[in-house]
């Protein structure tokens, strides 16, 4: 028994050497010193040795153990460091490379011109409103003098909903939401998303912005129309900026009037973006027409007022030169990262 308790310490220290995991050792350790490893086995045949014979087999017995035990201990020890180098090693960071500038993101285009025309009215005393996208077709036409017959009326033209609820085609009808619960005098801009069943091209989109302005008081005449889009102008675009009025026919205005403004592509020679007119047309304006007046319960024998609104993304593509608005949409890195 004392030559197999010997062999048994030889076997685990010669196992023990080519064991190079934690797993392995495990099983070596159940091998031999479990419930029904090898020295439990030898343990067990004790009840056969003389009185003599077993105080001298039970200490070298225990002596084994011990053995063993400390060589499996000594050896989990040297695996989890192995281990943790490993570890280390794979997860080490080189703190003398340079580190990576975080990106920083700034405005879009059409944001940031948004914000400079914000401020541009709200220094000449206007307040900023703002209204629901999906509209009822009271606030979006028949309000604004467009009756149910009116062709601006034909669904080929406008994203509806229902029959009594679209996609809204102006943020005029902000406009109507200001006048029934407010007095005059009124001095407001409504900006905002719009949607029209416009083909995309260069300068149409069926998603684009518009910035409404409405002003409603005692003696308001064309010539305050005229003064507030000439400041607007001049105040975007530099004091040589020029603008053209001509006749036009809005049911919601009268008179009435195209504004446009002298192309930046050519400067008023004619080309492709002004299509040869040498003015792009900017926006539509006019003075409130007293039937909007007298819907929203404002008396038009008291009260004037007028009216315009322009699309954002043209006064952007005039102010940054650019000449094709799906640009703005893209999303192009290499395009937006100019501003």
């Amino acid at each position: 028994m004392k030559q197999q308790l010997q062999n048994i310490e030889l076997m685990a220290k010669a196992e023990l050497e080519k064991i190079s995991d934690l797993a392995e050792l495990e099983n070596l350790r159940i091998k031999i010193l479990g419930k029904k490893g090898e020295l439990t086995a030898i343990l067990k045949q004790m009840s056969a040795l003389t009185a003599e014979e077993r105080p001298v087999i039970g200490q070298l017995a225990n002596k084994v153990r011990q053995d063993i035990e400390a060589d499996i201990a000594d050896k989990a020890a040297q695996l989890k460091a192995a281990l943790a180098q490993k570890k280390l090693q794979a997860e080490k960071i080189d703190v003398t490379l340079p580190g990576k500038k975080p990106s920083v993101g700034k405005l879009h285009p059409i944001n940031a011109v948004l914000n400079e025309v914000k401020e541009i009215f709200l220094g000449m005393g206007f307040d900023i409103a703002e209204g629901p996208e999906v509209e009822y077709d009271y606030y979006n036409f028949e309000a604004l003098n467009l009756p149910p017959d009116h062709p601006a009326r034909d669904t080929q033209d406008t994203f509806y909903v229902t029959d009594n609820v679209l996609l809204r085609t102006q943020t005029s009808g902000v406009q109507v939401h200001v006048m029934e619960n407010k007095k005059p005098p009124i001095r407001i801009i409504a900006p905002g998303r719009v949607y029209r069943s416009d083909a995309v091209d260069a300068t149409h989109s069926p998603i684009f912005h518009q910035i409404e302005a409405l002003v409603v008081d005692k003696g308001i005449t064309m010539a305050d129309l005229v003064g507030t889009l000439d400041m607007l102008m001049k105040r975007l675009y530099g004091d040589d900026c020029k603008i053209r009025l001509r006749p036009h026919h809005f049911p919601f205005t009268e008179p009435s009037a195209e504004v446009d403004v002298l192309c930046f592509n050519c400067g008023g020679k004619g080309c492709s973006m002004c299509k040869g007119e040498g003015y792009v047309e900017l926006l539509g304006a006019g003075m409130v027409h007293p039937k909007v007046l007298k819907n929203c319960g404002i008396d038009p024998e008291v009260y004037s007022g007028f009216a315009f609104g322009l699309g954002l993304e043209r006064i952007v593509m005039r102010k940054y030169g650019i000449n094709d608005m799906r640009l703005l949409y893209e999303n192009d890195m290499r395009f937006l990262e100019q501003f």
